[in-house]
């Protein structure tokens, strides 16, 4: 089947994302009300899902169990992207901070990176861990640009980079200099490939909007860098892999489905621009979207990669 299948949500451009999509779920939208949402993730010992509201400075929490949503943190510190680590701590980046945190399960912070090179970070963006417990993070200037989603303020390191920190010893490594705009980024199953969308489009007229792959080295440096797919519509910016290798990544009209190749095989139509997914539920084969005001979920016919 090819095309939009009525009232699922979904757009198939290739047969195999047939393969990818149960043919009778919906779109479902689980919540409205954020200004703008971001970051989702997902823990799965509570089965509730945590995400970023930036403007209002708030990070929101939904309960699987019984479908209530309530605020986790407020102030959030302009919150953006979240993760958890191998040991189930929530990772944020801090936008009005310009820093990465760790909340451990006391509820206290610890700061993972807040400085490159003695000069601050402009304001963290997007985060993972690796198996190895280091935290990878990009680091656009988006939470510095204005005060709508920070404090606007100039940039000391001049640029935008992405970084790979150790948390043990508080060493801060540049791992990607050649980026206008890091945004989302994502490890390969076999964390063999590291890939990063830039949205320099966003402040540079012309500019990209596009997924690179990097490959990972051993010693967590990264090689290569080529451009693995343009957006469509609109841009990438947050975006997670399934199991097969898939990218499901956010974009103006929905969730755009990637081979690991780059072909788009598909879309999830969504009616906001969409900034952020993840994988959740006790199978990891619920996608919950962040869509601008409102927090939306599908169920597919693929499983998330487990982080942890």
């Amino acid at each position: 089947m090819f095309g939009v299948i009525v009232g699922t949500g979904f757009e198939a451009i290739k047969p195999e994302f047939n393969d990818c999509i149960v043919g009778h779920a919906r779109v479902e939208r689980l919540w409205t009300g954020a200004r703008w949402t971001e970051g989702p993730v997902w823990f799965a010992a509570g089965r509730y899902l945590m995400w970023s509201d930036i403007p209002n400075n708030r990070i929101m929490r939904f309960d699987e169990t019984d479908g209530s949503v309530s605020v986790f943190r407020d102030p959030s510190n302009n919150s953006n992207g979240h993760t958890v680590d191998r040991r189930g701590r929530l990772v944020s980046c801090e936008h009005l901070t310009r820093r990465v945190t760790r909340t451990e399960h006391d509820g206290s912070i610890t700061v993972i990176a807040d400085f490159y090179d003695g000069k601050r970070l402009n304001s963290p963006n997007d985060v993972v861990v690796k198996s190895d417990g280091t935290v990878w993070f990009t680091d656009p200037s988006y939470g510095i640009l204005m005060d709508y989603e920070g404090e606007r303020a100039q940039s000391e390191i001049g640029a935008c980079h992405v970084y790979c920190a150790n948390p043990e010893t508080g060493a801060v490594k540049l791992v990607a200099d050649d980026y206008t705009k890091p945004n989302g980024l994502a490890f390969s199953p076999d964390e063999s490939l590291l890939y990063v969308s830039d949205t320099g489009i966003t402040h540079t007229p012309g500019g990209p909007a596009h997924i690179r792959r990097h490959r990972v080295g051993a010693d967590n440096t990264l090689s290569g860098g080529e451009v693995l797919a343009g957006c469509s519509e609109g841009l990438f910016d947050g975006f997670r892999i399934d199991r097969a290798g898939r990218i499901w990544s956010s974009a103006a009209d929905g969730v755009h489905c990637l081979t690991p190749g780059g072909e788009l095989i598909g879309k999830v139509m969504i009616p906001e621009m969409v900034s952020n997914v993840c994988f959740g539920g006790p199978k990891l084969n619920r996608l919950f979207i962040c869509g601008t005001t409102s927090l939306y979920s599908v169920y597919l016919n693929v499983n998330g990669v487990s982080p942890v």
